[in-house]
């Protein structure tokens, strides 16, 4: 299986339990690595014949400024669910780093693989 990958997408959304962090915004770092045959586009040249990492990018930042997500867990299987429904892959990796949530630690979050590999 070929991946297609989106590293280091920075955005900014209210995410947490805390009553203090519903009332901001906290900037979250996702990494997708997502299954996906790139024989057609690397074939035909052609925009049209592969997984437009534009197009994820812009419908990733919008779910998750939109989610208003308690947990990362969370944020992570919606962003998977939208991979593997609407961008039909079969497979993809969902890394949700809520970088300094802890004191000490430079990076925390979770990570998640959904679909077959």
């Amino acid at each position: 299986m070929d991946i297609v990958f989106l590293h280091d997408l920075e955005v900014e959304c209210v995410i947490g339990v805390w009553e203090w962090e519903r009332r901001i915004n906290q900037k979250v770092i996702i990494d997708l690595d997502m299954g996906w045959d790139i024989g057609p586009a690397a074939a035909s040249d052609a925009l049209k014949d592969t997984l437009s990492y534009k197009d994820v990018a812009k419908r990733v930042t919008a779910y998750v400024q939109d989610a208003r997500a308690n947990l990362v867990e969370s944020l992570a299987q919606g962003i998977a669910d939208i991979l593997l429904g609407e961008f039909d892959l079969q497979w993809c990796r969902v890394r949700v780093n809520k970088r300094g949530a802890v004191t000490g630690a430079r990076d925390v979050g979770v990570i998640i693989e959904r679909g077959v590999c």
